[in-house]
């Protein structure tokens, strides 16, 4: 007779088996001061990593976060705010360039910020395509894209898609766009970011979801939602460059692809939709 008592409970029973015995996994997000209801975008991504069993640790360092304390620089652990069983935060605007090493990077901020959070399963670090480009050096890991329905949020996604890029030679991306999974227009925001990410930059926008900023916290999450959350984890490789962090450099910028001629520039393409 079979013993099934190590089978698989549900879908997610794996991924909860795989942390059981992995270091922390790292879930950089561009942050994007176009878009409104942002913040509702991150906790989203909490919660579906709440739904795994997992606690995240937010930390926050977009252009319009909570300064860093001053305090983080004696205490780092001292900073970090617990919001709920599962959620923990950090307000680190300005934070990572207080590591910048003598190559310009900031890799050992994760290093401290793990140091810091032992207790997390994920880290989902909140930042600017400038900031995420020292931070993530040689790290496998698939960066998120934050936008909505209003064209300066798209162009500007796609503008870390490309600084991401060229910056630090990352080509896969996720989008999660704050407005109704129903509407129409999102699923021509997401074509058109994955046609310019292709043609103009080489980078691939692997999967995207939707979140209505309006809708209550307590509805449930989209089953893409969750998707995206799974593959983001699957995709970050666990201390990954952390060992090296203090000889890591960034990677030079790539030569930019020149498109042929009467070809559309992806800011105008972008800008007309």
């Amino acid at each position: 007779m079979r013993d099934f008592s190590n089978a698989p409970k549900d879908q997610a029973d794996g991924l909860r088996r795989l942390f059981a015995t992995a270091r922390v996994r790292v879930v950089p997000v561009v942050s994007n001061p176009h878009v409104v209801g942002s913040g509702t975008l991150l906790e989203g991504l909490c919660a579906a990593f709440g739904e795994l069993g997992l606690h995240t640790l937010v930390v926050d360092a977009g252009e319009q976060a909570a300064a860093a304390s001053d305090l983080a620089a004696v205490d780092l652990a001292a900073c970090v705010e617990p919001l709920s069983a599962k959620v923990s935060f950090l307000a680190a605007r300005g934070l990572p360039l207080r590591y910048i090493n003598a190559n310009g990077s900031a890799a050992q901020f994760l290093e401290a910020v793990t140091d810091a959070a032992p207790f997390a399963d994920v880290v989902l670090l909140h930042a600017s395509a400038a900031e995420l480009s020292r931070v993530l050096v040689s790290r496998e890991v698939r960066p998120v894209l934050l936008a909505d329905t209003d064209v300066q949020s798209v162009t500007h996604a796609y503008a870390g898609m490309k600084w991401l890029t060229q910056r630090a030679g990352l080509m896969v991306y996720s989008l999660l766009l704050a407005c109704n999974p129903q509407l129409r227009l999102a699923e021509r925001i997401a074509q058109q970011l994955s046609s310019c990410g292709d043609g103009f930059l080489g980078a691939v926008l692997r999967e995207w979801a939707c979140m209505d900023p309006r809708q209550p916290v307590s509805a449930p999450l989209t089953h893409e939602l969750r998707h995206m959350a799974r593959e983001l984890l699957l995709a970050s490789v666990p201390g990954a460059a952390l060992d090296s962090a203090a000889d890591a450099m960034p990677l030079r910028p790539r030569p930019m692809w020149q498109p042929k001629a009467g070809r559309a520039q992806p800011g105008a393409t972008l800008a007309a939709h």
